[in-house]
């Protein structure tokens, strides 16, 4: 899709990494895929079942993107709206129905979950086989053990390292820098980019010296969910950077009042001409976090269907 971040560090010009494209390049490849599954076995489809508990706005929003990607490739995609007094009890008899369920090949319980309702429970009920997030014990342990060859990868590291390959970023003998350790992001994405040969550095809230750790990698993925924490002047020349933050600023300029921006300073960093590609954000790792939804759908779709 793009050449080499080494021709472009050679060269000193800038790439952009776009999420947005990467996405609608993959899910082209997804519909034709699913267009074959179709005409060979009409009767079952992936499907996913997206629960979403209460109103919240946000998560409303993230819901409607999901399905309403799912629709863009010929996914099935179903949706269970719960009020938001939906008890624990209540939500895991749910999740152990589509367990059950054989038409359902994945499912996503959207988060954040109401206070009575212990996520980690919910998420631990679902079946591995049909745990799409790759949140649960099994899948994090498969991810451990097993690398980029893991089953079921949570999305937005899966989606960062196909940022990384189709952007022809091979990660073997680089420094990684890894700014984050939640469970969602950062310490997924350092097994997959360990599993790739790459030397990785993890970075938190507790790290001392986080600029001369940063001056030092190859690679640098920010997950810290702060905004501007990763300074632009950080970068050593030819630096590949991805952004996963999604912070929103307050902007009067904006109808809405705020924009959304990274964890790293974007313009600073392309400005001072040191990095060689770098996600922006909006349009960079999120669209990807969707997309990779879809991949782990499908995916979860053929094991199950190819084990009867």
């Amino acid at each position: 899709m793009s050449a080499s971040t080494e021709a472009a560090a050679a060269s000193s010009e800038f790439t952009l990494i776009n999420g947005n494209e990467t996405a609608k390049s993959l899910r082209g490849e997804m519909k034709v895929e699913i267009d074959a599954i179709r005409a060979s076995n009409p009767a079952v489809l992936p499907t996913l079942a997206v629960i979403l508990v209460g109103l919240r706005k946000d998560s409303q929003t993230y819901v409607n993107m999901k399905t309403k990607a799912c629709a863009e490739v010929g996914l099935n995609a179903k949706q269970y709206d719960l009020p938001a007094e939906t008890s624990q009890e209540e939500l895991l008899s749910l999740v152990h129905k589509l367990n059950d369920d054989e038409g359902i090949h994945g499912i996503l319980v959207q988060l954040p979950l109401p206070q009575q309702i212990n996520a980690d429970v919910i998420i631990g009920a679902i079946k591995p086989s049909k745990d799409v997030d790759g949140l649960t014990t099994e899948n994090a342990g498969d991810l451990l053990r097993n690398g980029h060859r893991a089953h079921l990868i949570p999305c937005t590291p899966l989606g960062c390292m196909q940022l990384l390959e189709r952007y022809n970023v091979d990660p073997a003998g680089k420094h990684a820098v890894v700014i984050g350790r939640s469970a969602l992001v950062g310490k997924p994405v350092a097994q997959l980019l360990l599993s790739r040969d790459a030397t990785v550095t993890m970075c938190h809230s507790k790290t001392r010296n986080l600029e001369e750790i940063v001056r030092s990698a190859d690679i640098v993925v920010a997950a810290v969910g702060r905004a501007a924490t990763v300074k632009g002047t950080w970068f050593k020349p030819g630096a590949v950077v991805l952004d996963v933050g999604t912070n929103a600023v307050d902007d009067p300029t904006k109808k809405a009042g705020y924009r959304l921006v990274g964890d790293v300073e974007f313009d600073v960093a392309k400005k001072e001409g040191k990095v060689a590609a770098m996600t922006p954000v909006p349009g960079g790792v999120g669209p990807m976090t969707v997309t990779m939804l879809l991949r782990n759908t499908i995916k979860a779709y053929k094991q199950q269907t190819q084990q009867k």
